[in-house]
């Protein structure tokens, strides 16, 4: 079993910054991808960004530019730096874990951009 647990979700202003931090437990070997989705009520979840155990990065064109995803192997967590946030990014943000033949999913952490 893996657990993943979010945390670092707030609110906050317009055009102001927060990190999400993801710690992942358990059998964590052979992890494939590591990344960051976000979903607000009534859409689909959508992918923010994702690493590759190879170390490469993927973004929504949504957040390129503007979100950072990175890993620290040594605490086996995954971040998510995120700038120049705006309203649009409102959304409850899960962190995930691919493996070879299934996923798993951290109980997501609200991020609120608002004046």
């Amino acid at each position: 079993q893996v657990q993943l647990v979010e945390s670092g979700g707030g609110l906050v202003q317009p055009g102001g910054s927060l990190t999400l931090s993801c710690a992942v437990s358990g059998s964590i070997f052979g992890i494939r991808t590591m990344g960051w989705s976000r979903q607000v009520p009534g859409k689909e979840r959508e992918l923010v960004a994702m690493i590759t155990s190879g170390g490469n990065r993927n973004y929504a064109d949504s957040v390129k530019g503007r979100f950072t995803i990175s890993r620290d192997n040594a605490k086996n967590t995954v971040y998510l730096q995120m700038s120049s946030l705006r309203p649009e990014d409102t959304a409850v943000y899960y962190c995930h874990v691919r493996f070879p033949s299934t996923s798993y999913w951290g109980r997501g952490t609200q991020v609120t951009v608002s004046s």
